[in-house]
């Protein structure tokens, strides 16, 4: 039912291991398979995933003006449900802290949606452009397989050299890897810059605080 729209998933351990071990084919492929005794479908399932979650049961690991009561095992059965395959099919997977305060009361206006929608509009109408070419139906760098990876994700020396220190130090999958890419690629695009510059990729990869933090 999601499908070319939104899937938001809140409390993400939430959910039975195995019902999202299902998700690992969209977001792969963008096709969902069911299988019966007397045939087999596939219907298209191509979303865009928001997910959720806490940092462990009781919601308070990490947290500066709470003390959190769980165990290290307790997290990490907690964590558990979701696999690494799974997280390294999400793009982007950050720790969010609490606000405090003096953050709320603030009186800083933030960015309207209105200046951010354009500049979104903008940075999509790049990504067709740039497919317009490609005789595959593809319309923004979420969709790039590796072959337009290599074609449209050129790296400078400085570029292949942070990236390749995070691979080794973080041990990040291939899979990790173009991922990263294509958030370099689209925050270069918000950017208007016609080459991935090292702190595109810097960026990229402090967007994948997750793989880190439980996966490492």
């Amino acid at each position: 039912m999601a499908h070319n729209g939104l899937l938001f998933l809140d409390e993400l351990p939430e959910f039975p291991r195995n019902v999202l071990e299902v998700l690992r084919q969209p977001l792969e492929d963008g096709t969902v398979s069911i299988a019966r005794a007397s045939m087999s479908l596939t219907f298209p399932a191509r979303f865009m995933l928001a997910a959720a979650m806490n940092p462990c049961p009781c919601g308070f690991h990490n947290d500066r003006s709470r003390e959190c009561q769980c165990t290290t095992p307790m997290i990490q059965r907690y964590v558990s449900k979701i696999s690494g395959p799974l997280m390294d099919r999400i793009d982007i997977h950050i720790d969010v802290p609490a606000v405090n305060y003096k953050e709320m009361r603030s009186g800083t206006e933030p960015e309207g949606s209105a200046r951010i929608r354009e500049r979104v509009v903008r940075t999509r109408k790049r990504q067709l452009e740039r497919f317009a070419s490609s005789h595959e139906k593809i319309y923004c760098n979420a969709q790039m397989s590796s072959r337009h990876i290599r074609t449209f994700c050129e790296l400078s020396t400085d570029c292949e050299r942070l990236l390749e220190r995070a691979m080794t130090q973080q041990g990040l999958s291939a899979r990790a890897h173009d991922r990263i890419l294509k958030v370099a690629r689209t925050i270069a695009d918000l950017e208007e810059a016609a080459q991935i510059e090292p702190k595109n990729i810097a960026e990229a990869i402090q967007y994948r605080s997750l793989d880190r933090t439980y996966w490492a």
